[in-house]
């Protein structure tokens, strides 16, 4: 079912018609994923331990493979996700920053989805 497109930390956006923009499907997936993966931690009220928190990782020394596991095991909690066979999860450390690459198969469609982005202090640009 379509839901309103929306990708972390950015705004909402107009189609051509004038109405709110709208996502399903692997788009609908994988801002899904981006805002599991980006929100902390006991930000949700209703849901305190939604969230993998990555960019509160930023700026401390982590070990990769723990991170791998963290988004390895959000994406399990993920509807959107299937499970079998399980997402692909790479995460990469670049100074002050870390860039995560994940290969999964989008629930709803069978696709695959390829969700790859930078997570830094200047968010998702950086």
């Amino acid at each position: 079912m379509p839901d309103v497109f929306h990708v972390f930390s950015n705004d909402l956006v107009i189609s051509a018609n004038g109405d709110l923009l709208t996502a399903d499907s692997v788009d609908l997936s994988q801002q899904r994923v981006l805002r599991r993966l980006l929100t902390n931690p006991q930000d949700y009220i209703w849901q305190p331990t939604y969230g993998a928190g990555l960019p509160q990782k930023i700026g401390l020394p982590f070990d990769v493979v723990t991170v791998e596991a963290i988004v390895a095991a959000q994406m399990c909690l993920e509807e959107s996700v299937v499970r079998s066979p399980p997402p692909d999860v790479g995460v990469a450390s670049f100074p002050n920053g870390m860039f995560v690459d994940i290969k999964y198969t989008e629930a709803d469609s069978g696709l695959p989805a390829v969700l790859a982005f930078p997570v830094s202090p200047q968010g998702l640009n950086g």
